[in-house]
């Protein structure tokens, strides 16, 4: 039974830390509401407007990231702040109210304590006065800084759905839990602790409350942001996803209690409207802009202004444990130097711990205008989307990825290890049959990414009028294939599935992503 009378509008709450946008009917600050760190905040934006707008009964719950939606606070006067607070009692945003949130300038801290209080904080106020307050009939939490929420919800009857963005999880004593104000005494049994406590008294002294597994064991139904990646951990693959979470993800799966969906890249990454871009484009006009990008990358970033270049683009963190770096920097003189005659170009705009290998290999074999490694800027970096022939994303492990999907919106061919959510997004480029969108390869090691890099450059060598047939086909496939419209239609199957109802009683569930399609295609979803 839910925690309200049913209805004929079933009442969905999405509790998430961060939030691209809102729609403006949800209250008189939405549209200023931004908060966002990655892909979380566009899924959560996007879902949150395609319920909106079809009249869904949708409440979202947000920490109050004051500096974040307003400014600066600092020197708001009094007039501005109580315009702030009137939010509306009966809005459909609910702001969780703390000190820690207010003055904040990022969503996460880098700081381990400070980002579980945080975390801490955000579900106290949601379980304590959100929920109470929206008495949902379905609550859908995000990642492990929600991963309490499920456990009350399963305890008061409220259906849950718990997405897993990532495998990161942290530890939390059960202690540490109660002292930040939440009633874990209540819902205690169904946390997922680090060894097998007999009794309340036990957990509390002397085991970790597992987070993000206890999120996955408490929810009632689960799901990645990739159908492949969830096989993958379910088969075994992957030594850095913990144990734990390996297992509970396990029974949803036999359970038949979870799925696989992909996030979308945010709407604003559109070559058409793209700020960043020295000249925005569409699949029409994609060959001569992106040359007009090209060089304006080229001289930016002081390489070779050669327009006939083929110029490779790493847009990921330089993470050795995940994203691969290792593997192109083992191959980075000799493909350089396979294809000097050819001009081959290699942006690199990130950040990470496998940069200085990078700056080391560039300044031995002096590469400097063949080769650019500078710090992640995220104007440059979507300069060198539409300036790139290719983007390089060779990961061990990819739980869904956005570059890849990004890329080939703005004409850059991917180059990727079939895993997660690259498999998923990313298929064989068949010029002959007119098929696929970018490289992959199976094999993880430098040898793969040289195969495909190889398959990249002998594309690069067909003629023009091939080329630009290709890039048009895959532009214009992959803005349908990779949007909000059909995250969002997923999404409320999956609710629709929780709740064995329609969530607009008035019209039936194909009428319902009939219209979810319209507005995403009028701007709404993305």
């Amino acid at each position: 039974m839910s925690a309200r009378a049913k209805t004929a509008k079933p009442r969905i709450l999405i509790v998430t830390p961060e939030i691209t946008y809102l729609p403006a009917g949800m209250g008189n600050m939405a549209q200023r509401m931004t908060a966002k760190a990655g892909g979380m905040a566009d899924v959560s934006a996007s879902l949150v407007s395609a319920l909106f707008e079809l009249g869904a009964d949708v409440h979202v719950a947000l920490p109050n990231y004051r500096r974040m939606f307003q400014g600066d606070v600092f020197n708001l006067h009094e007039k501005e702040l109580r315009k702030y607070h009137e939010i509306l009692p009966d809005t459909h945003i609910h702001l969780a109210e703390d000190r820690i949130f207010y003055y904040r300038d990022q969503v996460y801290s880098n700081h381990n304590e400070e980002a579980m209080r945080i975390a801490l904080v955000f579900q106290r106020e949601v379980i304590n006065h959100i929920i109470p307050h929206v008495r949902p009939d379905l609550i859908h939490c995000n990642d492990w800084m929600t991963a309490l929420i499920p456990a009350m919800a399963r305890r008061r009857g409220i259906k849950s759905l718990f997405t897993v963005h990532n495998i990161h999880t942290r530890q939390v004593s059960l202690a540490q839990v109660e002292e930040s104000g939440i009633d874990a005494a209540e819902f205690w049994m169904n946390l997922y602790f680090c060894g097998c406590p007999d009794n309340y008294y036990q957990a509390r002294a002397n085991f970790a409350v597992d987070l993000l597994t206890s999120g996955i064991f408490a929810a009632h139904y689960i799901n990645t942001v990739s159908p492949r990646f969830l096989w993958e951990v379910v088969e075994g693959w992957h030594s850095a996803v913990p144990d734990s979470v390996r297992a509970e993800l396990r029974n949803k799966y036999h359970a038949g209690c979870s799925a696989g969906i992909l996030n979308a890249p945010d709407p604003s990454n559109d070559p058409a409207i793209d700020g960043a871009l020295v000249r925005n484009f569409t699949s029409e006009d994609a060959m001569e802009a992106k040359v007009a990008n090209k060089l304006a990358l080229q001289r930016e970033l002081m390489l070779n202004e050669n327009p006939d270049a083929a110029l490779f683009f790493w847009p990921s963190r330089l993470d050795p444990v995940q994203k691969g770096p290792q593997l192109l920097t083992d191959i980075l003189y000799q493909v350089v130097s396979d294809y000097w005659d050819r001009d081959l170009q290699i942006a690199i705009i990130a950040n990470g711990p496998h940069q200085q290998w990078f700056d080391k290999i560039v300044t031995a074999f002096n590469l400097r205008d063949r080769v650019a490694v500078v710090d992640f800027d995220e104007n440059l970096s979507r300069l060198g989307y539409a300036a790139s022939d290719f983007m390089l994303m060779p990961s061990l492990f990819e739980p869904c990825g956005l570059p890849q999907m990004t890329a080939p919106m703005y004409g850059s061919l991917p180059v990727v290890h079939s895993t997660g959510g690259l498999y998923d997004t990313v298929r064989q480029l068949d010029v002959g049959r007119s098929e696929g969108n970018g490289f992959c390869f199976d094999y993880y090691g430098p040898d793969g990414l040289r195969w495909a890099i190889d398959r990249a450059m002998d594309f690069h060598a067909l003629p023009p009028e091939v080329r630009e047939r290709e890039i048009r086909r895959i532009m214009d496939q992959s803005k349908t294939e990779f949007s909000h419209k059909e995250v969002a239609r997923r999404y409320i199957e999956m609710y629709e599935e929780m709740l064995e109802r329609p969530l607009v009683e008035t019209v039936s569930g194909e009428y319902i992503k009939t219209i979810a399609g319209q507005q995403a295609e009028g701007g709404v979803v993305g």
